[in-house]
């Protein structure tokens, strides 16, 4: 496993769950919001766990902790996720997978396993803009080499759109609890880019639209900003009429 990161404590990212959180390094977008740059475009500035300190941590907290949120960067994009995710599991944790969906295979193996217990999957944008909220275009990455994304040139742009369909069919059809979220940039989107976007993932799931956050770690802050709180109101109405179940979530 690439780890990038180790949070021993979170009582927010994994609904209904005391948990830890597990960062994954490197991902195959280039999202220039995204707060995690550490993840994706340069090493950590934190000295970064071992996956044996992290299983010693986790065997001493067994009865304490409820799950482990595996969060990124991508997960999927980890070669050896899946025997991690089963490790986590005998151990008796509750798995939450946090994933940009690009990945259908590898999710739909660890669905099947039954290695995870909750999802969440980054809406980035409207199908036909999908290239602008990830670095304007999409590349394969490895965890290898897990800037590919934001090194790719143009030649190598192909929409992860179909892909993200697979995994959103995959989700509905698994049983498993899930939720899909998008990260609202003034820069990036505008509020006519709801209805296009929320008309295509159009279901009773939960759908969580997020206000923009500079954390002093973004790839490219460049002419980005956050909508103000009524702007995000009226993108969230306009969500909620093919979401029903769609909330704002982090606004202050």
């Amino acid at each position: 496993m690439h780890i990038g990161g180790f949070q021993k404590l979170t009582l927010l990212d994994f609904p209904g769950q005391v948990g830890c959180i597990v960062f994954t390094a490197g991902c195959n977008f280039c999202c220039p919001f995204c707060h995690n740059a550490g993840l994706v475009v340069h090493a950590p500035a934190a000295p970064v766990p071992t996956e044996a300190e992290i299983f010693a941590y986790l065997e001493k907290r067994r009865g304490l902790l409820d799950g482990v949120v595996v969060s990124g960067g991508e997960p999927l994009l980890q070669e050896d996720l899946l025997p991690f995710l089963k490790k986590i599991k005998d151990l008796g944790y509750l798995v939450k997978l946090d994933t940009n969906g690009s990945f259908p295979g590898a999710l739909e193996k660890i669905l099947a396993a039954g290695l995870a217990d909750y999802v969440a999957m980054d809406i980035k944008h409207c199908p036909d803009k999908y290239a602008r909220a990830i670095g304007r275009y999409y590349a394969s990455g490895t965890s290898s080499n897990p800037t590919a994304a934001c090194e790719a040139t143009s030649s190598d742009a192909v929409s992860p759109v179909p892909r993200i369909q697979l995994s959103l069919d995959l989700l509905r059809k698994s049983g498993v609890p899930f939720e899909l979220r998008t990260t609202l940039v003034s820069g990036i989107h505008t509020e006519a880019d709801l209805e296009p976007l929320a008309r295509w993932i159009a279901g009773p799931q939960p759908y969580f639209l997020q206000s923009y956050v500079d954390s002093g770690d973004v790839i490219d802050n460049h002419n980005l900003a956050a909508f103000s709180r009524e702007t995000l109101e009226r993108m969230l109405a306009t969500a909620k009429k093919f979401c029903p179940a769609a909330a704002l979530r982090g606004v202050k």
